[in-house]
């Protein structure tokens, strides 16, 4: 049995209403189609602004994410605090998207409720387009993708290294239609700590030769992502888009790559200024004395009387600086000197009354004599 409910809400056409014969039948039907056209233009205006607004708030969540993986594959420990910012913006990027996605579907629900009418009657039945939609996978574990893009930079190194270096459009199209293996995330991953290898190494023009290629790889990626395919399968829908001088597309593109080539100098620097702590950490450490403190650090914190004592290498002057100070503060800074290596109290031998900034600790011999004045012990060497 035929089903005709679906032309129960039928607006009734302008040439079909009867008018009362006083009333301008023609001046009626023109007002009544007019205040129609406009509140299908307010509807559709709204459905525009919300489309709009989910499409803004998925590419700032695509970009949060983006983020958040260059900071764990560049800066895993370092960049953490930055990390959980950027985990908190996605979060609320999150509600936000399904805050728009709710309108939305209250947008449609309320369309689909409107009635018909002649302007909407008519519409194509039969026009669609068909992806071969690449299936869900399971989400893999942190150390199978380490696993994964291990295996995959060892077998496809030399090519991927090949491609960064490639400038035309036409070049990379083709050398990715040859070697189609290479459009995945392993090979933007790699590029990305590429980049950082250069810029950390002061090649600034290859890093941004590298960065070009980089965002290509990773415009594509996002591009598979919103249409649910396998990005093998939609690069060339990139560069047939990106060399038509899309203008709105192309400014998109460079200003990603600006803010790429950014965030590679600012992990680069994060990168040296952690290499050079270790470093100045480990120099540290080798200057320690045998009571675990830095003789620079115990040095720069002596009276200026002291330091230049130790400076002069005159031991008689150390003598009698120290029976001119306060018994007790004589006592610890002493001690100090000891417990840095600055001081060998008990040694024989030696020239001087320091070792300096990491110098070698001169051997001296340590006696107690009595302070005049007080009575109070103090430290005294003679060579």
């Amino acid at each position: 049995m035929v089903d005709y409910s679906v032309w129960d809400h039928i607006e009734v056409s302008d040439d079909e209403d009867e008018t009362h014969p006083n009333i301008d039948t023609a001046s009626l039907f023109r007002w009544r189609h007019q205040a129609r056209v406009e509140r299908m233009e307010q509807f559709q205006k709204e459905k525009e602004e919300l489309d709009k607004g989910c499409r803004e708030c998925k590419r700032k969540l695509a970009e949060c994410l983006k983020k958040m993986k260059e900071l764990e594959l560049a800066e895993p420990e370092s960049g953490r605090g930055e990390l959980e910012k950027l985990q908190a913006e996605a979060q609320q990027l999150r509600n936000e998207e399904k805050s728009w996605e709710n309108k939305l579907e209250e947008l449609r629900k309320k369309e689909k409720n409107m009635p018909w009418n002649v302007d909407t009657l008519s519409k194509d039945g039969f026009s669609k387009s068909v992806f071969n939609v690449k299936p869900e996978e399971k989400e893999e574990t942190e150390e199978q993708k380490e696993k994964k893009h291990k295996t995959f930079v060892e077998r496809y190194e030399k090519q991927i290294k090949h491609f960064g270096m490639l400038r035309r459009w036409d070049d990379s199209q083709k050398y990715l239609s040859d070697n189609p293996q290479l459009v995945c995330e392993e090979t933007a991953n790699y590029l990305v700590i590429w980049c950082i290898d250069l810029e950390v190494e002061e090649k600034h023009a290859l890093m941004e030769q590298v960065a070009h290629q980089t965002i290509v790889m990773q415009f594509i990626l996002e591009l598979a992502k919103s249409l649910k395919v396998d990005p093998r399968a939609c690069f060339r829908q990139f560069f047939t888009k990106i060399k038509t001088a899309d203008q709105q597309y192309l400014e998109g593109f460079t200003e990603e790559l600006e803010a790429f080539k950014e965030r590679v100098r600012g992990r680069a620097r994060a990168r040296l200024e952690k290499a050079l702590r270790e470093y100045e950490e480990e120099e540290r450490q080798k200057r320690l004395g045998p009571g675990g403190l830095d003789p620079v650090e115990v040095y720069e914190s002596l009276p200026a009387e002291l330091q230049k004592c130790f400076d002069v290498k005159d031991v008689q002057m150390l003598q009698d600086t120290i029976s001119k100070m306060d018994p007790t503060e004589a006592k610890y800074h002493m001690q100090r000197c000891i417990d840095s290596g600055l001081w060998v109290p008990n040694a024989k031998g030696g020239d001087g009354a320091e070792r300096g900034a990491g110098e070698a600790a001169p051997p001296y011999e340590e006696i107690k004599k009595e302070n005049g004045g007080g009575g109070a012990e103090h430290e005294e060497a003679k060579p």
